[in-house]
């Protein structure tokens, strides 16, 4: 059984205003999304769209694939170049901060240039961190225990099972 924690109007609202924090924190910077492969990547997308209709920025968006259960057991790959990084803005984009594990590795990828300023997007945080990484940008900080999922849908809502 699972319960809906977010509607798509609800999850619409709050891309929108992490749109406007992003933008407000970075409007003389050059800004780059970089989602994980899956939710996040989806969640960067959307959050790069609604900055073009908010403001006149048209961020580059990228993808960091991982092996979220074992991310030193395969290559951690970036489908750009990190020349596209060099001296700019990098939002990490995940839809769920559980662990901060993905993040954490996804980052040591990121981290071979000279970037500006790193930050972190997450659609729902849950408070279950186990290492160093926090979510400057959140939407939805969520209490769970440790044997209970959430399922993000981008298009139809948020669920807990």
């Amino acid at each position: 059984m699972s319960d809906k924690i977010l509607s798509k109007n609800k999850i619409d609202q709050i891309i929108r205003r992490i749109a406007y924090q992003i933008y407000e924190n970075n409007m003389d910077e050059k800004i780059v999304l970089v989602g994980i492969d899956g939710g996040g990547k989806k969640f960067a997308l959307l959050l790069a769209d609604s900055l073009k209709e908010i403001s006149k920025k048209t961020p580059k968006c990228f993808t960091i694939s991982i092996n979220k259960e074992n991310p030193l057991e395969e290559e951690i790959k970036f489908d750009g170049s990190l020349d596209d990084l060099k001296d700019k803005s990098v939002i990490l984009c995940d839809d769920v901060l559980n662990s901060g594990k993905t993040l954490a590795y996804s980052l040591s990828r990121l981290l071979a240039v000279k970037i500006k300023k790193v930050t972190t997007a997450v659609l729902v945080l849950r408070s279950h961190g186990r290492f160093p990484i926090y979510a400057n940008y959140k939407g939805y900080e969520l209490s769970t225990t440790i044997n209970e999922h959430v399922r993000v849908d981008l298009n139809r809502g948020v669920y807990l099972t």
